[in-house]
């Protein structure tokens, strides 16, 4: 299978409010470096998984809304835990979305699975990864 992974970085502020976070329940900051991997079984007609630029322009695009924000605050976020694998998902379901409706190019049909990795630190990190629903 073929693979390409584009990456890019965010700050967040956020709280964890449950004992099982220990200090983590306060409001804190993180910083993540996000991985996002698309993979196929066949290349596209160019030779390639997906269109790097148009899948660095989506991830902006949607790291962008989380950026330097207090996760705390933002309505879709209500009544969450914001832990890092949630997040994970969060970008996962934007990015398969991208694929869905194509913005991430026409031959992102073609597309098997994404994963999604968050980087806490240079110690940490979690990842979602799911295949994608093909499309006719």
């Amino acid at each position: 299978m073929y693979s390409v992974e584009v990456r890019d970085r965010i700050m967040i502020a956020h709280s964890l409010p449950d004992p099982f976070f220990g200090p983590a329940q306060g409001k804190h900051g993180a910083s993540f470096v996000v991985d996002v991997a698309f993979f196929r079984e066949t290349l596209t007609a160019q030779n390639v998984v997906v269109d790097i630029g148009a899948a660095l322009d989506v991830l902006g695009k949607t790291l962008k809304r989380l950026a330097y924000q207090d996760l705390d605050t933002l309505p879709e976020f209500a009544g969450q835990l914001t832990t890092t694998e949630f997040l994970c998902k969060y970008v996962f379901d934007r990015m398969a979305e991208a694929a869905a409706s194509g913005a991430l190019g026409a031959d992102a049909a073609g597309l098997a699975k994404i994963r999604v990795t968050l980087h806490e630190h240079d110690l940490a990190r979690a990842t979602f990864e799911a295949p994608l629903a093909r499309r006719a």
